[in-house]
């Protein structure tokens, strides 16, 4: 009978096939709605709650203006010098800034950033003589972290956070018996006797080492004598090791005059300033890169990819 009158199979299998693309479309229509509204529901909670810990005020109100330094001090980085010196003269600039802190968690970093910093600090000072500026360690304040610190009138840390790191370093690798072992010949071309400076696949050049730690202890001298102009009196030069690059915690670093007292940012923004709102400054990348790096690339490379895996079928 079906050999006679095969429509209505043909027509069954059509109906079939249409039902499952009508479902297949609604699932995916569906799919992509939620992922969407995901997406939106967790941006939006990121950009209301991602400054909870700050009070948010108008800026015609007095209050302690914060401006945060944290990871690495470079170009490019969270940590920049535009962006830190941006956000200081911002903070500067409002006439209702009782006071400023400089909240800093970083191990270090540029000494032309940091440098950069330090001088910035040290005009603003003098140009707003009546507006305090304080540096307020949390984690960690060492190397460039610590030159920056040191423009400040005060610094502030806990007893537990780690200070100082006052040196200069440059690392650097050799694998000239590696590639002896395993017979591989160095050919480099150079116009310059010592344009391939600091090459790992060269042997060491004692002339143009000799070079580069002149050049590292001057850098030196330039952190210690910042240090020194912005600390003053306060600073215990007799300290065995104080610039060698040894690190203090917040508490030691009191006794030797690294650090003026232990306290918060809350503490000083209340018991120092006397203005407890405080306003963040911190010049910040856009919503959607905030969302990225709070995210992580791990996370959010998954959702893209399940969005247009699934929009693709």
């Amino acid at each position: 009978m079906s050999d006679n009158n095969p429509s209505w199979e043909k027509e069954m299998l059509t109906q079939l096939a249409e039902s499952s693309l009508k479902e297949q479309r609604r699932s995916r229509r569906w799919g992509i709605f939620f992922k969407l509204l995901t997406f939106i529901y967790i941006a939006v909670i990121l950009y209301m709650y991602g400054d909870a810990s700050l009070t948010k005020v108008s800026l015609n109100e007095k209050h302690t203006a914060l401006v945060e330094v944290n990871g690495v001090i470079a170009d490019n980085e969270e940590a920049s010098a535009d962006k830190i010196v941006t956000a200081l003269r911002d903070a500067f600039d409002n006439k209702n800034t009782a006071g400023v802190i400089l909240r800093i968690n970083s191990p270090g970093g540029s000494p032309v950033q940091a440098g950069y910093v330090y001088d910035e600090m040290v005009r603003l000072r003098k140009k707003y003589p009546d507006t305090p500026l304080y540096a307020v360690v949390t984690d960690i304040c060492a190397s460039g972290g610590y030159y920056i610190a040191s423009a400040a009138d005060k610094i502030y840390a806990d007893k537990a956070s780690i200070v100082g790191s006052i040196g200069v370093r440059m690392d650097n690798f050799g694998f000239v018996d590696a590639m002896k072992k395993l017979g591989v010949e160095r050919r480099t071309l150079t116009a310059g006797e010592n344009k391939a400076l600091l090459d790992p696949f060269l042997p060491v050049d004692e002339k143009a080492m000799a070079h580069i730690q002149n050049m590292l202890t001057e850098i030196h001298h330039q952190f210690i004598n910042s240090v020194k102009q912005g600390r003053g009196d306060r600073l215990d030069t007799s300290v065995d090791g104080l610039f060698s690059g040894l690190i203090w915690t917040g508490e030691a670093a009191v006794t030797i005059g690294l650090v003026d007292e232990l306290a918060s940012s809350s503490y000083v923004a209340r018991e120092v300033i006397g203005a407890e709102t405080i306003v963040n400054y911190t010049v910040e990348d856009d919503l959607l890169q905030r969302f990225a790096d709070r995210l992580g690339s791990t996370v959010a490379q998954a959702i893209s990819s399940q969005f247009f895996s699934t929009s693709a079928r």
